[in-house]
C-alpha cells in the first residue's frame, strides 16, 4: 500500500469531516442495518478510498458504524482502517480503546479462560494505572512482566507475547514473535494490533471486552490520533479541572448524597468497576466465601452479559436470577433469593433497575427497604452477610434514593446511571455512580478498579457533562409531560393496547420517566400466530414512525436525548444477549422534551386506522 496515498486521503477526509461523526453517540440511525453494522461502514468507506472520494456529502451518507459509540463509531473505524493500511493488515486486526490498560486485560482474560501463558514486554514505562498486584491477586491473571530495550533479541515463548509501548506518535509495528502490539498514548487511549492468523480468534474476544467493560477511543481523541498520523498535530489534551468540579457537584446535588461520586467512560465502565470493586471487597472481608451477583434475567443485555462474563472468570462467583417483571414482584423475589443465599453463607450483591426495563415498574419502596434491612441467619445460626444493593436508576436519575432519610439510606447501596441518556442528552457515553454513607468504604475499591482499568471519563466527556447535567432535572420533567400526554392519547385511541408506564401516584412521588413500553393488540388462532402478528405489528409501527418523521423519530435504544423520539424492540436490541425465554418482544418508546408531539400523535393515529 502506498502510504502517501493513505496519508493524503485521510488529510482530505479531515477537511470534510461530517459534524455528526464528532457529536453523535450513534451515527445515521435512519439508515441503520443492525446485521451489517460491523462491516457496512468500512465496506463503503473502502469504496470511497478506491475512487479518492472525500466529498462531505459522500461521507455524510455512510451508514452506521457498529451499533453504538461504546463499541465503535465512524472515526474509530477510520483510525483502525488507517493503521491497518499502514501495516498491511486487515482492519479487523486493529482495535482502538479509550483505555490504556484494558487491551492488556482483554488478552489476559482470554488466556485465563484458555489456561494459556502470557508475557508482557515493554519499553520505557508501563501505563501508570497498571496495578500488577491487583491484576494477579484479585483478577487471578497470571503473566510474566519484563522491561526490554528492543524487540531484536526476543526468545521463543510458549504462550502469548504482548508488547506495550508508550509514545507520542502512532507507529508501525512488525515482529513475527509478538502476538499483540499495544501502542499506549496516555492522553487519548490505545491501539491494539493483533498479529498473525494464529491470533485471529482473539479479535472478537477483544472487541467484546471493548463493548462490555469499556469503550472505543472517543471521537475527539480519534480525530487527534488521525491528525497525528498525517502530521497535523502532536498528542496533547487540555485539562480543565473546573469541569470535573462542576460535574461532581451536580451529581451530589442531583442524587442528594454527600459522598464522592465517580465518573467513568460509560455506564458499563462504571458497572464493571462496581462489580470488580465488590469482588475485591469480598475477597478482603469474606475470604473463601461464595459471591452471588443477583441480576434480573431480562434486564439490559449489557448488564446481564457483563455479569456473566465476570462470573466466568471466578470459581467462587455465580449469577442468580432475580425475576422482577410481569407477574413477578421484585421485593418478594429479593426476599426469596436472600433467604437462599443466607443459608449458603454467601456474599449477596443485588443489581436491579428502578423503574424496571422495559416494563417501567416500581416496587413498594417501604417493603423493599424492609426486605433489604432484614437480618437473616445461616444454616448454622450465624448472622448472614447483609446485601449490597446496586441500583441502576438511569430511567429516573433525579430520584433521591440514597440521601439521608430516604428509602435506601439505611442499606449499603450504590446507585449508577448511564451518561449517554439524561446526564448528557445523548452527547457522550460517560456514566457515574454514587454510594450512600453506609457504602462509602466500598467506593474506595470501586474507584481503584475504575482507575486500574483506565475507565475514568475523558476530559471532553467531563466538558459535555458539565454543560448538560445542570439542566437535567428540568429536561426530565418536560420529557415526562410529553410522555404522559402521548400515553394518554394512545390509551384513548387504542384502548386494547397494553401500556407499561408509571401511575400518576408514582409520578407525584418523583418517578417521572420518559419511557414506556407498548404491547400492541394482536389476533390469530394460536399463541404462535398471535405472537408472530404482534411482532410484525411492532415493526410496522416503528417503520412508519421513522419514515414519516425522519428528523425526529429514530430507531434506537436510547432515551433522555435533547430532542426527538426513540423507538426500539428490547428483544432485538437491549436484550440481545438475554436468554430467549426472558426477552420482551414489545415496543419501547422514549420521548424528549423537544419534539413535535402533535405530529407523532397524527402518525400514530394513521397507524391505528390501518389495523382497525
Amino acid at each position: 500500500m502506498d502510504n502517501n496515498k493513505v496519508f493524503n486521503y485521510i488529510k482530505n477526509i479531515l477537511e470534510n469531516l461530517p459534524n455528526d461523526w464528532l457529536n453523535l453517540t450513534t451515527h445515521r440511525l435512519d439508515i441503520y442495518n443492525e446485521e451489517l453494522a460491523k462491516t457496512q461502514f468500512l465496506d463503503q468507506f473502502e469504496n470511497l478510498f478506491d475512487t479518492s472520494n472525500t466529498e462531505f456529502s459522500a461521507l455524510n451518507e455512510l451508514p452506521t458504524a457498529y451499533d453504538y459509540i461504546r463499541l465503535g463509531h465512524p472515526l474509530s473505524c477510520v483510525l483502525e482502517w488507517t493503521v491497518a493500511k499502514l501495516n498491511s493488515i486487515n482492519p479487523d486486526q486493529v482495535i482502538s480503546f479509550s483505555s490504556n490498560t484494558i487491551p492488556v486485560l482483554a488478552i489476559l482474560r482470554n488466556n485465563l479462560l484458555e489456561h494459556k501463558n502470557t508475557r508482557i514486554l515493554y519499553t520505557g514505562e508501563l501505563p501508570k494505572r497498571f496495578d500488577v498486584d491487583v491484576l494477579k491477586q484479585v483478577y487471578g491473571y497470571t503473566f510474566e512482566l519484563k522491561k526490554i530495550d528492543s524487540l531484536d533479541d526476543l526468545t521463543k515463548f510458549d504462550g502469548s507475547t504482548i508488547f506495550v509501548s508508550q509514545q507520542n506518535e502512532i507507529s508501525n509495528n512488525s515482529n513475527s514473535d509478538v502476538d499483540f502490539f499495544i501502542n499506549s498514548y496516555d492522553a487519548i487511549g490505545s491501539v491494539v494490533l493483533i498479529n498473525g492468523v494464529r491470533n485471529a480468534h482473539y479479535i472478537s474476544e477483544i472487541q467484546h471486552v471493548r463493548r462490555r467493560e469499556t469503550i472505543a477511543m472517543t471521537p475527539v481523541n480519534c480525530l487527534q490520533a488521525l491528525e497525528v498520523l498525517v502530521g497535523k498535530s502532536s498528542i496533547g489534551i487540555k485539562k480543565n479541572n473546573t469541569n470535573k468540579t462542576v460535574v461532581l457537584d451536580a451529581i451530589k446535588s442531583i442524587t442528594g448524597v454527600t459522598t464522592k461520586p465517580l465518573v467513568g467512560s460509560s455506564g458499563l465502565s462504571i458497572q464493571y468497576a462496581i462489580m470488580m470493586g465488590l469482588v475485591h471487597h469480598a475477597q478482603e472481608h469474606y475470604p473463601g466465601k461464595a459471591i452471588k451477583f443477583v441480576v434480573p434475567p431480562n434486564c439490559y443485555g449489557g448488564t446481564n452479559d457483563q455479569a456473566r462474563r465476570l462470573a466466568a472468570c471466578f470459581d467462587n462467583v455465580d449469577i442468580v436470577d432475580l425475576p422482577v417483571d410481569g407477574d413477578n414482584d421484585m421485593v418478594q423475589s429479593i426476599d426469596n433469593v436472600l433467604e437462599t443465599i443466607a443459608k449458603e453463607d454467601a456474599v449477596p450483591f443485588i443489581i436491579a433497575e428502578i423503574p424496571t426495563n422495559p416494563r417501567v415498574e416500581v416496587p413498594d419502596l417501604e417493603q423493599l427497604k424492609h426486605t433489604l434491612e432484614k437480618v437473616r441467619k445461616t444454616t448454622t445460626g450465624n448472622t448472614a452477610i447483609d446485601p449490597v444493593f446496586i441500583l441502576d436508576q438511569t430511567f429516573c436519575p433525579n430520584v433521591h434514593f440514597l440521601a439521608e432519610g430516604k428509602t435506601l439510606s439505611t442499606v449499603r447501596t450504590i446507585s449508577y446511571a448511564s451518561g449517554s441518556k439524561f446526564p448528557s442528552g445523548g452527547q457522550c457515553t460517560a456514566g457515574y455512580c454514587v454510594g450512600n454513607t453506609k457504602a462509602e468504604i466500598l467506593m474506595e475499591n470501586i474507584e481503584r478498579h475504575m482507575i486500574l482499568c483506565d475507565n475514568e471519563a475523558t476530559h471532553h466527556q467531563m466538558e459535555i457533562l458539565a454543560k448538560h447535567l445542570p439542566s437535567m432535572n428540568q429536561r426530565i420533567i418536560d420529557a415526562y409531560k410529553n410522555t404522559r400526554e402521548f400515553v394518554n392519547f394512545i390509551e384513548d385511541i387504542l384502548p386494547t393496547a397494553k401500556i407499561n408506564f408509571v401511575s400518576e401516584e408514582l409520578a407525584e412521588l418523583g418517578f417521572t420517566p420518559s419511557v414506556f413500553s407498548l404491547d400492541l393488540p394482536t389476533k390469530g388462532d394460536t399463541a404462535e400466530d398471535k405472537e408472530a402478528y404482534k411482532r410484525a405489528l411492532n415493526h410496522k409501527l416503528i417503520n412508519l414512525m421513522i419514515t414519516e418523521i425522519p428528523n425526529e423519530s429514530k430507531y434506537c435504544v436510547s432515551y433522555g436525548q435533547l430532542k426527538g423520539c426513540y423507538w426500539t424492540i428490547p428483544a432485538t436490541s437491549t436484550q440481545g444477549t438475554t436468554k430467549e425465554g426472558d426477552k420482551d418482544y414489545i415496543a419501547r418508546v422514549a420521548l424528549s422534551a423537544n419534539m413535535d408531539l402533535e405530529r407523532h400523535k397524527q402518525v400514530f393515529l394513521d397507524f391505528v386506522r390501518t389495523i382497525s
